[in-house]
């Protein structure tokens, strides 16, 4: 169901490439923002870089902060980033949100504070090696992205006040957020045992041959050449039952790297011990969409049309993995016609699960955020 926008807050996008990661690249998106908001200067700036600017990354917000006349400038450097108006991975690019209103990012006040005093979403953004349990693992949601390069072995860039740091949290003042994650997985196996195993070599799931365990659940027109690089298999979390980790997603995904015909076994990106548990899951266009849809309607049950979304997505979920077009930011678009919407592809999305935040791989996190939404 299309849900028409109806809130003409003062808040807009802008999105700018160019052919060198110039700081004017992003000023320009910023000034395009305040265009569209018709506003002379934001009160909280939101800005997501490629990797191209990684050593421009601290020229390019303080170019930002001086377009918007603004210091409260938040983000982080990601392998791609979008708005509504388009998205780049391979171009040095900027994309903007300003808030010009009375919605404006609140700064959380101390790492080392409990989050039990609010319970909306927090909007969180950190470099891998900043991760740690002690002040992710809290009460209070999180949404968002591990900031890196292109891939997860290149640490990225992360900003607030304007300045750099390793990480950042921070709600929204003024508005609701209503954030949920899409897997986008076609399960073809119940949870199974691991039975016989050497380290990567698969060779038994409860009694029979890996590879024919997995070969069944898939479409019969995938047994023959099974499409691997869709494969994963799917680890429930330490301590979680295997049907409670399906249902809350509160599980890892372990890429399957080759098959062996003659053994019946797989190889898998990480070793697995006898005893363990798994299930088979497929990366699946159609799957994702399906998600997709879901997942937005539960978000707009009953309530308003939001002001602007983030979204943030994996980089293998992208428009790469749909043929070109992002059909996630598409759904979001047809659902609520002239939305504005900011978001980054990573390697690492931080999603709200039930039983706490996690860092999830090849999903999408979505968030409505509006003045009348309710968390």
């Amino acid at each position: 169901m299309r849900i028409q926008r109806q809130n003409t807050a003062p808040l807009a996008t802008g999105f700018a490439t160019g052919g060198s990661p110039s700081p004017e690249i992003a000023a320009t998106a910023v000034r395009q923002a305040l265009a569209r908001a018709k506003s002379p200067l934001a009160r909280s700036v939101l800005l997501f870089l490629t990797p191209h600017f990684a050593r421009q990354a601290q020229a390019a917000v303080t170019a930002v902060s001086r377009a918007a006349h603004c210091l409260q400038v938040t983000g982080c450097t990601a392998p791609g980033v979008f708005t509504e108006d388009g998205w780049s991975l391979d171009t040095p690019a900027a994309a903007a949100l300003v808030l010009c209103g009375d919605t404006v990012l609140g700064f959380h006040r101390s790492p080392s504070t409990p989050d039990t005093d609010s319970p909306a979403p927090l909007l969180t953004l950190a470099t891998p090696e900043s991760f740690g349990e002690t002040w992710f693992a809290r009460v209070r949601p999180r949404f968002g992205l591990l900031s890196t390069g292109n891939d997860s072995e290149r640490p990225g860039h992360v900003w607030t006040g304007a300045k750099l740091t390793n990480r950042c949290e921070a709600g929204f003042d003024g508005a609701g957020v209503a954030v949920g994650v899409s897997r986008g997985l076609r399960f073809v196996s119940p949870p199974l045992e691991v039975t016989d195993t050497d380290g990567h070599e698969l060779f038994e799931l409860a009694g029979q041959p890996a590879l024919d365990t997995l070969l069944r659940g898939l479409p019969p027109e995938l047994r023959d050449d099974p499409p691997l690089s869709h494969l994963f298999a799917g680890l429930p979390e330490p301590g979680v039952d295997a049907e409670q980790a399906i249902a809350r997603g509160r599980y890892g995904l372990v890429p399957i790297l080759g098959a062996s015909n003659d053994e019946q076994s797989l190889t898998l990106a990480a070793p697995l011990s006898p005893g363990d548990t798994l299930f088979w899951a497929m990366r699946q266009p159609a799957a994702a969409g399906e998600d997709t849809a879901a997942l937005l309607d539960a978000l707009s049950a009953g309530q308003p049309a939001p002001d602007f979304a983030l979204m943030f997505a994996c980089i293998g979920r992208g428009p790469y993995f749909f043929g070109g077009e992002d059909l996630d930011l598409a759904q979001v678009l047809a659902r609520f016609p002239g939305l504005p919407v900011l978001g980054a592809y990573g390697v690492g999305e931080i999603a709200p699960l039930p039983g706490g935040s996690a860092i999830i791989s090849y999903g999408a996190v979505i968030a409505l955020v509006g003045s009348h939404v309710q968390s």
